[in-house]
């Protein structure tokens, strides 16, 4: 969402309830878990609320918020068909877990995201990915699929992400991802490969009972009818009223809000699981939980962040005027900012910085093709891989990481906590192939 600066800009302590959200959504799992398993529901949605009415009474802003629910709303309904489609799908790899099998079927994973998004292969493709492993299934093979499968994968087309998705309805091109993004896509997808070899020879655990198991080498899929419904979610995608004017929908404050999609998402979801495999929902063991988790925990996200959003966004359209760009600039900034806040509205923000600095507007389609195709074209793709890459520095940096280790949880894989997600892997590991991406291709 872009946030309009016209409105009342929220103080600077107005962050805090964000910082301490995801404070607790660090420290609550080690240091206090009873409590925080059984009241980071009411904790989440009290912290939300809070902000969200803030902004109505205090800032009297009604726009931001029902913006931000209806944003929320969008988010949720389609990870909620995305996660009830792919729980009627099961997938089994009847293959020996070897280094080179998990590195090609990560490799594919990679592949897949750029048809079906980042979303939809991780709620699709991780219960497979930990039945390959199931004799020596360990944290960092759902690390490593957070950071291939979740995040860096999806970056050759719109559909893969939501910031490049975003950027296509702005006006870029929608082969600009590939034609353009695809040598940082390498480098990074092979450099996170070959460190997942480092970690896969070093995995000995049940080596000599694996090695006793006959493998038929074939891959049995039950529930097929459910790939219906995942089409469903990717095209459902696309229904945008400010795209196509024949979707009903209602003009707010200059902006077209419609909940056709949303309500085609849900009926979709409740189709897909009322007509669903019952021998493959029980197979993958599937409950709601986890969907449940995720929906609590970002609405609090959702509204909490509004005020780090409109500071952004004030700051890319005030002083940042005056600020020297260049593609490393662009690269870590909007990184770092997507580490910990929504991707897609970083990138638009600092798109629209970008934009300004030339002198565009990122509201003018033929303003956008035009600064594609210019000179400084570079600082696009610095502002794309940066929105996409750091998605998988946390948990929340994208919508699937927080799904898929809920997911693992809920199948006994053991996954470090918000705090040592950062600290033992994404620090050491991906940090490192971030600054590679930096080095060969934004200095």
């Amino acid at each position: 969402m872009i946030l309009s600066v016209t409105a009342s800009l929220p103080p600077n302590w107005l962050v805090i309830p964000f910082v301490s959200l995801l404070l607790m959504i660090a420290a609550g799992p080690v240091f206090f878990p009873h409590f925080w398993h059984h009241h980071y529901k009411k904790l989440s949605i009290l912290i939300g609320a809070s902000v969200g009415l803030y902004y109505v009474f205090m800032l009297q802003n009604t726009f931001l918020p029902i913006e931000t629910i209806a944003e929320y709303l969008s988010f949720i309904s389609l990870l909620t068909l995305l996660y009830v489609a792919s729980g009627g799908i099961y997938i089994f790899l009847d293959i020996e877990s070897k280094a080179i099998s998990n590195i090609i079927f990560l490799f594919i994973a990679a592949l897949l995201t750029n048809l079906i998004g980042t979303t939809g292969a991780s709620v699709l493709l991780i219960r497979p990915f930990m039945r390959l492993n199931r004799y020596r299934l360990k944290p960092y093979h759902i690390i490593f699929f957070i950071f291939i499968v979740s995040n860096v994968g999806g970056s050759l087309t719109p559909i893969g992400d939501p910031p490049l998705f975003m950027g296509f309805l702005k006006g870029v091109p929608f082969q600009w991802t590939l034609t353009h993004l695809w040598k940082p896509w390498l480098v990074a997808i092979f450099s996170l490969l070959g460190l997942f070899y480092y970690f896969e020879r070093k995995n000995k655990e049940l080596d000599e009972v694996d090695s006793n198991v006959k493998y038929s080498n074939r891959i049995i899929i039950t529930g097929k009818r459910n790939f219906f419904w995942l089409l469903v979610a990717v095209a459902s995608v696309f229904l945008d009223p400010n795209i196509f004017d024949f979707i009903p929908s209602i003009d707010f404050h200059g902006k077209k809000l419609s909940f056709v999609r949303e309500i085609i998402q849900l009926l979709a979801a409740f189709l897909s699981f009322s007509f669903a495999n019952t021998k493959a929902i029980k197979s993958n063991e599937f409950d709601f939980e986890p969907i449940k988790e995720v929906a609590f925990l970002f609405i609090g996200i959702f509204l909490s962040m509004m005020p780090a959003l409109q500071l952004l966004e004030a700051f890319a359209h005030g002083a940042g005027s005056s600020l020297v760009l260049n593609d490393s600039i662009v690269y870590w900034s909007s990184g770092i900012f997507s580490s910990v806040l929504d991707n897609a509205p970083t990138y638009l923000n600092v798109m629209t910085l970008i934009l300004s600095k030339a002198g565009l507007s990122i509201n003018e389609i033929a303003d956008v093709k035009a600064f594609v195709a210019g000179e400084n074209f570079s600082q696009l793709m610095a502002l794309s891989v940066g929105a996409v890459f750091f998605g998988a520095m946390t948990y929340i940096g994208n919508g699937p990481n927080f799904m898929v280790k809920a997911i693992a949880e809920q199948n006994g894989v053991k996954m470090p906590d918000f705090g040592k997600y950062i600290l033992k892997y994404s620090l050491p590991i991906l940090l490192p192939v971030l600054i590679l991406v930096w080095i060969l291709f934004f200095i």
